[in-house]
């Protein structure tokens, strides 16, 4: 994962100050089928990973062939998990919100 300035802001000022997202999955990850998981797994955790990042930045990742095992075995949970580790590096990110805790069950009787 590495962190790319955005450079000038004048340059493209529709884009707004929100952080992007580029990908880089390579045939080495799988056939298309496996290199699409990988790439939607990666966009959805990046959806809630980047109100963390300093507004103006765009991330890069390159995903590498051991993305798609981790697709598999652990799904959502495992990529957003292992994409929050490494945001956690970067200089300037805001620390991880706490996970909701679960709801206490009922009383059933």
């Amino acid at each position: 994962l590495h962190v790319f300035p955005r450079g000038d802001q004048n340059a493209a000022p529709e884009l707004g100050d929100n952080a992007r997202l580029g990908l880089s999955v390579s045939r080495k990850v799988g056939g298309s089928v496996e290199r699409n998981l990988v790439k939607r797994l990666l966009r959805e955790a990046f959806a809630t990973e980047a109100r963390r990042l300093p507004s103006g930045q765009d991330v890069v990742v390159v995903a590498r062939p051991g993305a798609h095992e981790l697709a598999e075995r652990d799904g959502l949970a495992g990529v957003h998990a292992a994409l929050a580790e490494l945001i956690e590096k970067l200089p300037g990110v805001a620390p991880a919100s706490p996970a909701p805790a679960a709801p206490d069950a009922e009383p059933t009787g």
